[in-house]
């Protein structure tokens, strides 16, 4: 069996971490992670076509990750999720968050937070390429540019 050279595959093997069903993971949780990851391709995107300063790498970036930026794409993608997928959405966008965004509203907030609920459970199951996929989906189909 050929070994995965994955991030996540080196993450838990260099840090020793035990395998965990990932159904036990609140939808929040996810969301935790998925929002990290989440920009985590949308700086590298962004770096790797533009060497430019801080600054015009933070604006760029910054009107991706937004709430209400993340509930367009959400909404753009939602009838290309499996059933899976939309299943984890719904958790993730159902959830009962204890804290609440500072520039959106709260129905963006949710949609956004199930869209990173989504993306954090596709990172956990070594799924990037399929994350990569609805996030091209997403900006092309909400006509955002990187």
């Amino acid at each position: 069996m050929e070994e995965k050279n994955s991030l996540l595959a080196l993450l838990k093997k260099e840090f020793d971490c035990r395998e965990i069903d990932i159904r036990t993971y609140s939808p929040l949780t996810l969301a935790f992670l998925g929002d990290c990851i989440y920009d985590l391709v949308i700086r590298t995107v962004v770096v790797e076509r533009a060497n430019t300063s801080p600054n015009t790498l933070h604006n760029k970036k910054s009107r991706l990750v937004k709430a209400e930026t993340q509930a367009a794409m959400a909404e753009a993608i939602a009838d290309e999720l499996t059933e899976e997928e939309l299943a984890v959405y719904k958790r993730g966008r159902n959830a009962k968050s204890y804290s609440s965004a500072k520039n959106a509203s709260i129905t963006d907030y949710r949609k956004a937070t199930g869209l990173e609920a989504l993306y954090g459970y596709l990172y956990l199951t070594d799924r990037m390429d399929r994350m990569i996929e609805l996030v091209k989906l997403s900006l092309k189909k909400t006509g955002m540019e990187l």
